[in-house]
C-alpha cells in the first residue's frame, strides 16, 4: 500500500501488437520536376523502432515532413491509425487543420541540433508544449516537467538556460520536450549529428529505454551507422525515390543489393557516384591552360 504523502508509481506498458501506427501507400511527392519519393509503400509497425537512412537528399526528413503534415503529397497517402480501440485511420494529407492538430498532439518531433528556445530555461523550454496545448496547473505542470526531465537525466539542470548545456545535455532537453505531451509517436531527424561518442551513445540509448518504457512508436533519420542498427528493430533504405531495402539491422547489413552495400560499407563509388554529372572534362579545359 502506498504511504499518504508519497509519490505515485509510473507504470508504462509497451504494446505487443505489430500492427502500423503510419501506413504510407503508394506515395509520390517532389519538388518542382524534381520527384524525391516515388510510389513510395511502407508501414511503421507500433511499439518498434523504425530507421529511415539513405544517401543526402533521398527524401528521409521529407518523408517526416509529411507524416507530419507539413507537406501534402502529390499522389498516394499518408495514413495515420486511430488511437488505441480506434481502428479507423486517416490520410493526414487529407485532414482539415483542427484534424491536423488533433493529430500533430499525438506525435513528438525531435528537430536536428535540437531547435531549444534560446530565451527559455531548460524548465521553461519543456513547460513551452504543455503550456500551449493544455489546460493543467502550474503544480501539475512542474511535476510533468521535472519527470521528463529525470527521464533523460536532467532534472538538476532544470534553471540552466540553452546557452549553459553542451551540444548533448541540449539534444537530451529537446528529446525530453519531445515527450511532454505523451505523444504516440516521436519522429527524430538526425538525433547523433555533432555529438560526442559519450552523448550519442547516451542519446542512442535514451531513444530505444523511452520507445520501450512508454510504449512509444519511433522513426529515426540518421547516418549513423554503428549506433542506429543497435537501437533500431527495423531499417528502410531509401534511394533514387524508392526503397532500396527494408528488414532487420542484420538483413540490411547483409544485403547483396549494390547501392545498399556501398551505403552499408561507407565506399565513395558505385551506384552512388563520386562525381556529380557534367560535360566531358576536354569539353571544359580543352585548349585552357594554367
Amino acid at each position: 500500500m502506498q504511504k499518504a504523502g508519497a509519490c505515485p508509481a509510473f507504470v508504462f506498458m509497451n504494446p505487443n501488437n505489430n500492427d502500423a501506427l503510419v501506413e504510407l501507400r503508394n506515395l509520390t511527392f517532389g519538388y518542382g520536376e524534381r520527384v524525391v519519393l516515388d510510389d513510395v509503400s511502407l508501414r511503421i509497425p507500433r511499439g518498434k523502432v523504425t530507421a529511415l537512412m539513405g544517401a543526402s537528399g533521398g527524401g528521409k526528413t521529407t518523408l517526416l515532413r509529411l507524416i507530419g503534415g507539413q507537406w501534402k503529397a502529390r499522389q498516394g497517402q499518408v495514413l495515420l491509425q486511430g488511437q488505441a480501440g480506434n481502428d479507423s485511420a486517416r490520410d493526414v494529407g487529407a485532414m482539415d487543420r483542427q484534424e491536423l492538430l488533433l493529430a500533430r498532439r499525438r506525435m513528438g518531433m525531435l528537430f536536428q541540433f535540437g531547435a531549444l528556445f534560446t530565451d527559455l530555461s531548460v524548465f521553461e523550454n519543456v513547460a513551452f508544449p504543455l503550456r500551449e496545448h493544455t489546460d493543467l496547473s502550474e503544480a501539475l505542470i512542474r511535476d510533468v516537467v521535472l519527470l521528463k526531465l529525470n527521464a533523460v537525466g536532467l532534472r538538476g539542470a532544470r534553471d540552466l538556460m540553452p546557452s549553459e548545456v553542451s551540444g548533448g545535455m541540449a539534444r537530451r532537453v529537446a528529446l525530453a520536450r519531445a515527450i511532454a505531451l505523451d505523444p504516440e509517436l516521436v519522429m527524430y531527424d538526425e538525433p547523433f549529428s555533432g555529438l560526442d561518442p559519450i552523448a550519442l551513445g547516451t542519446a542512442a540509448r535514451l531513444i530505444r529505454q523511452l520507445n520501450d518504457a512508454m510504449g512509444l512508436t519511433s522513426i529515426v533519420v540518421s547516418h549513423d551507422l554503428d549506433e542506429t542498427f543497435q537501437i533500431a528493430d527495423q531499417v528502410i533504405v531509401l534511394a533514387n525515390g524508392k526503397i532500396a531495402a527494408q528488414g532487420t539491422p542484420d538483413q540490411v547489413r547483409n544485403s547483396t543489393d549494390p547501392l545498399v552495400h556501398q551505403f552499408v560499407s561507407g565506399q565513395s563509388d558505385g551506384p552512388v557516384h563520386f562525381h556529380y554529372p557534367a560535360p566531358p572534362i576536354e569539353q571544359d579545359f580543352c585548349g585552357v591552360r594554367p
